[in-house]
Formats: C-alpha cells, structure tokens, sequence
C-alpha cells in the first residue's frame, strides 16, 4: 500500500459511512426474533447462534460509532455481512419448506434426474392445501413448471440434502447470498454497507429465498451485470469482464422471465454510451458481440431441453405470459378486484402493461442521457399495470436499483448518444404519446362493468362453521355467451373454485339461470369453512372467453 492510501485509509471515515453502517446493522434486527423463537422451541443450537448475532449486532452498533479510521469501518461493515450471512443460514435451516414455486422447481428437478419431461406435465400431488395454487380464468390452475430450466439444473444435484422443497429453497437462498457478496464487494467501500442492508437487511429478500423463487436466482446473475455496465466495453473492447458480465446476463435470462424485461433496457443504454464515446458502427459491432455471448449461454443453458422437449419446452417458458391467471397484486388490478364489482375488459390490463413497457423504453431511448440511471427500475413499472402486479416483482430487483444508483450516475450518460428531438415542446409532445397509449389501455381495463349480476340465494351446510352448498341466481347482461368459474374469497388474493353442482355450463347472453355450487374438490380442500359467522365475503365468477371478473359482497347468515 503506498502512503497516500495508508494516509487515505487512516483518516476519519466520513459521517455518512458511518450512518450506512448504523442501518444496515439495525436491518439485521428485522425478524430475527421470530426465527429465534422457533429455533429455541426445537433446534437449540441454532437459537445459540442467533443469539450470538444478536451479541454481534449490538458490538457493531457500538464500533460503527466510535471507529477512528476508514479501514476499521469497512472491517466493520465486513463483521455486519456475516453477521448477516449467519442469519441468513439460520433461518433457512429452521424455514425451508419453500413455496409452490420451490415445490415445483424441486420436481422439476427430480424429474430431470430421473430423465423424464419436465415441461408441460402436472403435478397436481404437490399442491396440497398448504401450498399456494395459481388459478387462471378458465376455471383451473397452473400445476406444470413455468420457468426457464437453470434452476432445477441447479436443483438436482441437491436433491439428497433433504425432504420437501429443501434443495430448492437452498439454491435460491446460496444465490442470494452469492449475490449479496458479490454486491458488497463490488460497489465502492463506503457503500457497501447498503449491500448487506438490501439483499440480506429487513429480512424481505431473504425470505423470498427461502420460498425458493427462481428469480432470487435470477437477481444474483445479474448484479456483476449491472454494477457499473455503462463502462461495459469502454474504449471498444469486451475483454474479459465484458464477456463475463455477458455470459451472466445470458444465464439470468435461463434462470428466470423477470431479466428479460431488463435486457432491451440494458442493451439499448450500452448502446447509446458507446455509440457516444466510438461512433455508431464500433457500437453496434459491439452490442452484437456482447448480445452473442449472451444467447450462447442462453443456448447453452436450455440445449438439451430444446432438443429433447422443443413445444414443451417453449410453451413452459413462455406459460408466465400466456397462463391467463386471474388478477392479483397491489397494482391497478385493484380497482376491479376490491374498489368496484369486476370488468368484462380486464385482457386490457395485460394490454396497458404492453403498452406500458413500450412507452418507457421509447421514452429511455430518447432521452437516455436523463434516464440512463433509472434503467434498472423502469422495466418494473409496467407489472404496476399487469394483472398480476405481485410487489415482489419490485422488491425482489431492488439490489439492482442500488448497484445503478452508485455505480451508474448521471454522469456516464453525459455524452451518450440520443435523438436530435428540437424544442422542449416537442419533447414533451412526444413524452405524452409515448404514454398515452398505455394510459388509455388502463382506463379501459379499469372502468369496466361486470357483465354477471349475481345474488346469493341459500347456504346449506354440513356443520355450522362449514359450506356444503351455495345457491346463486346468475344474470349474463352481456351480449355474448359467458362460461363462469366461480371461487368464494375472504381479504385479499384469491380461493379455490367452487364446483357447479347445478346449473348451466355456459350461461347464454341476457339470460338468468340459478346456480349450485359445492365447494373446492376434495383434492383442493373438499369443504369451505366459513371465516366467521356473518363473516362479509366476495363471490366472484371469472370467464375466459372475453376474460372478465364479476363480483358480489355476500354477508353468509349465522348459524
């Protein structure tokens, strides 16, 4: 070390390092009583550990304030990562029974070990009524793996580490602590702490680990992508980080669909960076060569399930995009789900999103020198328009956010290249049509009327706290046919479907029909028990062909 760095190292660390270093030890705090009260009931020596964590905690809230010197502080921060670290494995040791997603990425997995298809194939046994079922609008749900295969190629040489889910929750909850060191050492020293307060701090992400969601997987491939990637082939070169970074772009999009949304953004970015520093073909040679290396890998990853599945394989990683599953999530889809009784236009939120996403990649194309930063949280804005608008799409790549906010500011888009746009007003005009489209498209969804008018007209049960039977009264005001699928939900998210005992299949236009309905099948539950006598309920009765939601309050008579 020369003596200007030993001199650099020794000095005080600046107060907004040491503020970094308070917060992220204090994320460290969030959950970990929860998962020391389980450990203490029955795994002991993991409770000891945690409670060790907690000694640790409380030592670097000490040290984070009365450090001297920079070293010392970024030492710190060093304690504070495997402090977190440490909670991280302690909590999947005692949670790791996954989710759906971890449940059918682990028989995804046995299934290739075992050579059998993985595509396509239902594994209804795996949904038990513990487990999370995907409902879409024609009346079942989504039981087949619906994402690319890098996850249970990844998976499978796990299998013997334990019973249910575990091998899969282990790959995702490894990958985010990957990603999590690589974040840290990557970014700047004084950031750093920042690191281990996003990806392992609060306990957000590392839950989302543990349930085994294949895009934690995803999250960990792209943070070397993403840190600093508008010095991505300075001066025209890959070299080898650049081919690095490429082949782990290529691998994040095998891992799972949510990097795909970020890659036209990323691409377009590097484009208009280098073609501001080389000139437009050196620029484009270049974006070619780093988009090679990333669909060899990409190639690469799904060959064999190409060759040995090709239909399967194609519809299984497209089956996020095309399933039709029935809304859910806390974004505009609210409005027909819980602020008025349905739309018989709800394709148009799917149509909004599209037309979202469009919008904000013309606008980063544009005017790349003002949004160039912001390139790695635009592409998740469109799901707030998506009928499935889940916050964890959001939350899940918020590390990214961080890595583009210290490694890519402002700055780098400087000189970056972008259409000649003329006035201000111009520039406006062309902001609002890029958005309106998408706008419109939202009205639409949002201000439909349900085309089903209901009304519950009789509860029979087979105990007082338990449904046997609903009668309904349905009315199509509609001018077409509609074939309903009814489901009977209590708060928020949805239910299983109710069967139809009696009544018609599909109920013609401006007719009225009367409905029983029985609960779940015995597979998904077999009986509905009533929340609470008197309890206020929503029927809702989803059709495919149009897709279309109507709802009705249902107040069920006590016992």
């Amino acid at each position: 070390m020369s003596a200007a760095q030993e001199q650099a190292s020794s000095e005080a660390p600046a107060q907004w390092h040491r503020v970094l270093t308070v917060l992220a030890d204090i994320s460290l705090f969030v959950n970990t009583r929860a998962v020391w009260t389980q450990a203490a009931s029955h795994r002991v020596a993991v409770a000891a550990v945690i409670s060790v964590c907690y000694a640790s905690i409380l030592a670097c809230g000490v040290l984070a304030l009365t450090v001297r010197s920079r070293r010392s502080l970024v030492r710190l921060d060093l304690l504070i990562l495997l402090t977190a670290v440490t909670l991280t494995l302690c909590a999947w040791t005692l949670l790791h029974q996954g989710s759906d997603e971890a449940r059918l990425t682990t028989q995804a997995a046995k299934e290739l070990a075992a050579g059998h298809p993985v595509y396509g194939r239902p594994w209804p046994w795996l949904f038990d009524r513990t487990v999370a079922l995907t409902p879409t609008v024609t009346g079942t749900y989504d039981l087949t793996y619906g994402y690319p295969p890098l996850a249970p190629l990844l998976t499978a040489p796990l299998l013997g580490l334990g019973h249910g889910a575990a091998p899969a929750t282990a790959v995702s909850t490894g990958a985010l602590i990957v990603g999590a060191v690589l974040l840290w050492r990557m970014l700047p020293p004084p950031w750093r702490p920042a690191a281990t307060m996003v990806c392992l701090g609060f306990g957000i992400l590392p839950q989302y680990a543990r349930l085994g969601y294949p895009a934690i997987l995803g999250l960990a491939l792209l943070v070397p992508v993403v840190v600093a990637w508008p010095r991505i082939g300075r001066g025209g070169r890959l070299g080898v980080s650049g081919v690095a970074r490429a082949g782990c772009l290529g691998a994040a999009c095998a891992a799972q669909q949510l990097p795909w949304f970020l890659v036209p953004f990323l691409l377009a970015g590097l484009y208009a960076v280098r073609r501001g520093e080389l000139g437009a073909r050196p620029a484009a040679l270049l974006l070619l060569r780093l988009t090679g290396v990333a669909a060899t890998v990409w190639l690469l990853i799904n060959t064999y399930f190409v060759v040995s599945e090709p239909r399967a394989w194609l519809d299984g990683i497209a089956l996020p995009l095309t399933q039709g599953a029935v809304l859910h999530g806390q974004g505009l889809v609210d409005v027909s789900l819980y602020l008025t009784n349905g739309s018989d236009r709800l394709d148009w939120y799917s149509h909004a999103s599209l037309l979202l996403a469009a919008g904000l990649f013309a606008l980063f194309v544009l005017f790349v020198r003002r949004l160039g930063p912001a390139a790695t949280v635009l592409p998740w804005c469109a799901f707030f328009l998506a009928t499935r608008s889940q916050d964890g799409y959001y939350l899940m790549m918020t590390p990214l956010w961080l890595a583009s906010a210290v490694t890519a500011p402002a700055a780098e888009f400087a000189g970056a290249w972008q259409p000649r746009l003329g006035t201000h007003r111009t520039r406006i005009a062309l902001a609002a049509l890029a958005l309106t489209p998408a706008l419109l498209a939202a009205t639409l969804a949002a201000t439909g009327e349900p085309p089903l008018r209901m009304a519950v007209t009789g509860l029979h049960r087979s105990r007082p706290v338990a449904a046997s039977r609903l009668a309904v009264t349905v009315t199509n005001t509609s001018g077409t046919g509609l074939t309903p699928h009814f489901m009977l939900t209590a708060g928020q998210g949805m239910s299983r479907y109710w069967r139809i005992v009696r009544g018609p299949k599909t109920l013609p236009a401006h007719t009225s029909a009367s409905y029983e309905l029985g609960p779940p099948a015995e597979s998904y539950g077999g009986r509905y028990v009533i929340p609470r006598g008197g309890a206020h309920l929503r029927l809702r009765a989803f059709t495919a062909e149009p897709q279309t939601l109507s709802t009705v309050y249902v107040r069920l008579p006590s016992a």
